[in-house]
């Protein structure tokens, strides 16, 4: 993981360094990633299956968790890392062989030992050294298209079609 500045660590940027390592699927310190998010902190995961979702509490792990189950040896490798006071945004990507199952509102996808390599943004919002926000912008349109599931665009265009 580079910082892509050379420039020192911050106290903010090693919390989010280490929010990171513990979702590392040689890792997986769920409970470790929790920690280390302020009391009200909120994980937004965006661009989802189902747009937006947020976790709070208890529920700041569940990405973790799912990511960890799809990708068994995810790793998140850093491109860029800038350093705002107490904001840290990254552009990443989340890269992963395909073993576990994906539920989809359609049903799931079995596993197929795919590669996928996911761009990913990240904005890290830290409080009194501890995460108070974590937006986490995926894309998932290249990661369905390495999955082989590109959207159905054909039956789209009548679905939404106004009506006379």
């Amino acid at each position: 993981m580079s910082t892509g500045t050379g420039a020192l660590t911050t106290d903010s940027e090693a919390l989010v360094h280490r929010a990171y390592h513990l979702a590392e699927g040689d890792v997986l310190d769920v409970q470790g990633f929790i920690d280390l998010f302020a009391e009200d902190g909120v994980f937004n995961g965006i661009g989802g299956v189902s747009g937006q979702e947020s976790y709070r509490g208890e529920h700041l792990g569940d990405v973790v968790v799912w990511m960890g189950e799809l990708l068994p040896d995810v790793h998140r490798e850093l491109h860029r890392v800038n350093v705002l006071g107490d904001v840290v945004a990254i552009e990443l990507s989340i890269r992963g062989t395909f073993l576990g199952p994906f539920e989809t509102p359609a049903g799931v996808i079995l596993p197929t030992g795919v590669k996928l390599d996911i761009p990913t943004a990240d904005f890290w919002y830290v409080r009194d050294g501890r995460i108070q926000e974590f937006n986490c912008h995926v894309g998932m349109t290249t990661m369905f298209a390495q999955l082989g599931v590109l959207p159905d665009f054909e039956s789209a265009v009548p679905a939404s079609a106004p009506e006379r």
